[in-house]
């Protein structure tokens, strides 16, 4: 009788502990980055996303002395894991400048929805609108989740590009999942010890 509690016992904690490693498995896979965007190493595409004052905006204008750091996010008017990313990149906006880094943010999301988010949040740095898609398409990230059509279609898979002071790709990091994201304080410290 004892066995067949043992075996019954131990069947269950055996089936629980599978249970997480498949749930630790699938969610490791999810937030892994993923190989999408431009090549390391070669000239950024170009930027043809409009800034809040519906003006046209590029690489050059929106660099500083090393460079530029282009956050790529999904919404800030209905994803809050985007909005807190904003916000922390917000955080850190005066240590990257001061390592000589513009800094920028690209959505779908049209210039009212932007400008309503920066100015309540006192974001100090541009939210660039992709309305046209062209952006995500050049830097070929955009989300294959959503076919054109699609009301979400155009959101890219959220991640950062640097781009340095000759206009090459130096990093990238990009995430299928939409809860994993680029830790800014790591990536400071990155851009940090490499100057």
């Amino acid at each position: 009788m004892n066995n067949i509690i043992n075996f019954k016992t131990n069947n269950k904690i055996l089936s629980v502990l599978i249970s997480l490693l498949l749930l630790f498995t699938n969610n490791a896979i999810a937030n892994t980055s993923i190989d999408v965007g431009p090549s390391l190493g070669k000239q950024a595409p170009a930027i043809t996303a409009i800034n809040t004052l519906q003006q046209p905006v590029n690489i050059k204008q929106l660099s500083g002395e090393q460079g530029l750091i282009i956050l790529f996010f999904r919404s800030a008017d209905w994803c809050p894991f985007c909005k807190k990313h904003i916000l922390e990149l917000n955080d850190l906006a005066e240590r990257f400048t001061k390592l000589g880094y513009g800094l920028a943010a690209i959505s779908y999301d049209h210039t009212d929805i932007l400008k309503k988010f920066a100015e309540q949040r006192n974001i100090s740095y541009p939210l660039l609108s992709d309305q046209k898609v062209q952006t995500m398409l050049a830097y070929n990230i955009v989300n294959s989740e959503y076919a054109i059509g699609d009301e979400h279609y155009g959101i890219p898979y959220p991640g950062v590009v640097v781009i340095d002071d000759n206009g090459k790709v130096i990093h990238k990091h990009f995430f299928k999942g939409y809860k994993k994201r680029v830790k800014f304080s790591e990536l400071y410290l990155q851009l940090k010890n490499e100057s």
